[in-house]
């Protein structure tokens, strides 16, 4: 087992995932210098109650399945204001979790298995296409890349990519997204996010 800062957010990462964050809180500011310093990874787990702020007389609760980030860009804007841009690199199960003095949440992972790349289905296509879309209609709408909720490269026959994309962009419950975090079998995991995007309408 490994032990790893945790970031509990409102939104859960997935392999392959962006994350940008805005950084002001002290405890985080620590953690992320430390992970600078260290070339360490943290842990982002989904909020169940609670808020991505300390606030006085909450406690955070999150669900025990998450994915680690890692820092690939960092600017300080100002002092007690950082940046950061991160990328989703392997999921995990929480095995123990604690909260530091300062509010830090720390946890002992267990890694779950590396996804597989396996190419789409002729049943699943229609998942990749409604993405595509996705992102062509950002890229026409002249989003920025540090607004973009889905970065390069852009693997559409990749049916882990697809399904992890679709699973941080549709707004499903923290209890549902744990589950897909869960599933270690891609072509599952884009299978029942295929139900979801009917019963959605945005694939016929």
């Amino acid at each position: 087992m490994t032990t790893v800062p945790l970031f509990p957010l409102s939104r859960a990462l997935f392999p392959g995932g962006v994350l940008h964050l805005r950084i002001f809180e002290v405890r985080y500011l620590d953690m992320i210098q430390q992970c600078l310093d260290n070339n360490i990874e943290f842990g982002v787990v989904a909020l169940t109650s609670g808020s991505e702020v300390r606030l006085p007389m909450t406690q955070e609760t999150f669900i025990e399945t998450g994915t680690l980030a890692r820092i690939n860009e960092s600017q300080t804007i100002m002092p007690g204001l950082m940046q950061i841009q991160c990328s989703g690199t392997h999921r995990f199960q929480l095995e123990k979790s604690t909260q530091k003095s300062n509010g830090l949440w720390e946890a002992e992972i267990s890694l779950l298995p590396t996804e597989q790349s396996i190419n789409i289905t002729d049943d699943l296509q229609a998942c990749a296409d409604a993405l595509g879309k996705v992102i062509a209609d950002l890229q026409r709408d002249g989003v920025p890349a540090e607004a973009m909720p889905i970065s390069p490269p852009f693997m559409l026959s990749d049916t882990a990519w697809v399904a992890n994309r679709w699973a941080e962009l549709l707004p499903l419950p923290p209890t549902q997204k744990a589950l897909l975090l869960r599933e270690n079998d891609p072509v599952q995991r884009l299978d029942l996010l295929r139900e979801v995007l009917l019963v959605k309408g945005l694939i016929k």
